[in-house]
């Protein structure tokens, strides 16, 4: 385990040097900057002093080499869209608020995925698996800033039970959380469903069922465990696009997120704030997919991650 962990660290570093160089040269290709005539109107002299200020009058290769050397040490630059305050005080205001809700969405669609998952398993072809199929269903096909429109016609403008936006409280997680948590617990109940169902059918689960155990007993020590395999596979891509900011989401219930700054780093050519945001985006997928290899390990022992040499 230890052999495999510190080659997968390796690996991260290696990955994240690749998304940084690729990230720089893909930002830098796209016509035009951050202080343009139709952008931001400044004089010739003082558009030269911000390019000499923030090191954009320097050879790209040279552009690379520090601001990655400022990057090892912390430093990330200052954003162009908020100059009175770093990249990095800028990701830590913001993405605390975004991670958060992404994390309720998370404790609530999984586990209620899960249940409603083998709910529709053990009750094949009844009404319960039909009403989670088309559950599903809707939460696959919906987006979910529709959703979200949805959801503040009915508790904001119809009932108005549910302020519209804001944050600070904790209703305001209430309709985020639930757009936000529909698709991913559409997808946890499918593939629980569709796991479950292949597990039941396994030669195992037939000599359990010789051997005189009762469905419970068969459900919770064999049927479930070897049905979390597919599942953490189908998953761990969830989490990263929940907790690193949602722009059409926190934009609707004006939840003040870092997903905004995905789409205006972009469009103002933020080339500090890019850089850092998509460093981020691969950190936490990179941390993500290593946790997920370490628990397909625990739920089921015959996976190893070390090779053992004779």
């Amino acid at each position: 385990m230890g052999r495999y962990l510190v080659g997968r660290l390796f690996g991260i570093v290696i990955v994240l040097f690749i998304v940084s160089v690729v990230v720089f040269l893909m930002m830098h290709a796209i016509p035009g900057g951050p202080y343009e005539e139709d952008k931001v109107p400044l004089s010739a002299a003082a558009k030269a002093n911000y390019m000499a200020k923030y090191g954009l009058d320097k050879p790209l290769v040279q552009q690379y080499v520090m601001y990655m050397a400022n990057a090892l040490r912390g430093d990330f630059g200052v954003p162009f869209q908020s100059p009175t305050e770093t990249v990095t005080g800028l990701i830590a205001r913001t993405w605390p608020v975004s991670a958060s809700l992404g994390i309720v969405a998370l404790l609530v669609a999984f586990p209620l995925g899960f249940l409603l998952g083998v709910l529709a398993a053990m009750r094949q072809n009844t009404w319960v698996d039909y009403a989670t199929s088309t559950t599903a269903t809707m939460g696959l096909t919906v987006p979910n800033f529709v959703v979200a429109i949805w959801l503040l016609l009915l508790f904001a403008v119809q009932l108005r039970v549910l302020p519209t936006g804001g944050w600070g409280q904790w209703y305001h997680y209430i309709m985020p959380v639930i757009a936000l948590a529909l698709a991913p617990m559409a997808l946890t109940a499918r593939y629980t469903r569709i796991s479950i169902l292949e597990v039941s059918r396994s030669d195992f689960i037939r000599t359990a069922k010789a051997k005189g155990l009762s469905s419970r007993e068969i459900l919770m020590r064999h049927t479930l465990r070897n049905a979390m395999i597919p599942l953490l596979t189908v998953l761990g891509p969830q989490i990263p696009n929940l907790i690193t900011g949602t722009i059409f989401i926190e934009s609707i219930f004006r939840v003040p997120g870092l997903g905004k700054f995905f789409v205006s780093s972009i469009l103002g050519r933020d080339y500090p704030m890019i850089m850092a945001l998509l460093l981020l985006v691969a950190v936490v997928w990179s941390i993500v997919y290593l946790i997920t290899d370490i628990l397909y390990v625990i739920v089921d022992p015959r996976v190893r991650l070390d090779k053992k040499t004779s």
